[in-house]
């Protein structure tokens, strides 16, 4: 059995990009990190550190000695100014989300670093499909395509997309303010490498985009 990472090392983990996986730590301790599979060197310069799949896995469990975790918000990543991104899913529950140029530098920030991900991660190097990462985070990732793309999020004072879970295994509803709206986000989420149609709610009759990652 696999002898579990140092307090040190495991602080490095904790620590990664949630998003890209994005180590930061002293080169003994990369290296470690390395030799046990639980991260991999970059290729190409800078030659950044990032998690393999298996330091993700062991990323989102809580270390044996610690107590009962707290759900950890879904599809987080580091902010500029050193707190925690989130997409915008849309809803009243974001008033308050800070909104601007700094958002919109943050959003930008973390879709590259997304991309990236999908390059390191996926077995042939494509970054015009979702990686693993996104079909676990499934409402975050289509909401970062929709805000990255320039989209708004539904607010209280405002009429925008509004992504939510769906039934169906791998698979995301998209809401719209009107038919136009809802066109645009499906062919914001069909670029992002998403497979995206219209459909009808039958009781409600409310129009919506059913999403779901890309596979080939």
């Amino acid at each position: 059995m696999t002898r579990p990472p140092t307090a040190a090392q495991r602080r490095v983990i904790d620590a990664a990009d949630p998003v890209t996986g994005r180590l930061r730590g002293t080169d003994a301790q990369l290296a470690a990190l390395v030799k046990r599979g639980l991260a991999f060197r970059h290729p190409r310069p800078p030659h950044d550190h990032f998690l393999t799949p298996a330091g993700h896995r062991l990323r989102e469990t809580a270390p044996p000695t610690a107590g009962p975790a707290e759900p950890a918000a879904p599809a987080t990543a580091p902010a500029a100014d050193g707190g925690v991104f989130a997409a915008r899913v849309g809803g009243a529950e974001e008033a308050g989300t800070p909104s601007g140029p700094a958002r919109a530098r943050e959003v930008h920030s973390t879709w590259q670093g997304l991309l990236e991900l999908r390059r390191m991660t996926n077995p042939d190097g494509a970054a015009d499909r979702p990686c693993g990462w996104e079909r676990s985070h499934l409402v975050r990732a289509a909401a970062l395509a929709l805000e990255a793309a320039g989209h708004r999020p539904a607010g209280p004072d405002a009429d925008g997309y509004r992504v939510r879970a769906t039934p169906q295994p791998e698979a995301v509803a998209v809401y719209a303010p009107d038919a136009e709206a809802l066109r645009a986000y499906t062919a914001t989420l069909e670029t992002a490498g998403w497979q995206a149609g219209e459909y009808t709610q039958p009781r409600t009759r409310e129009r919506y985009v059913l999403a779901s990652p890309r596979r080939v």
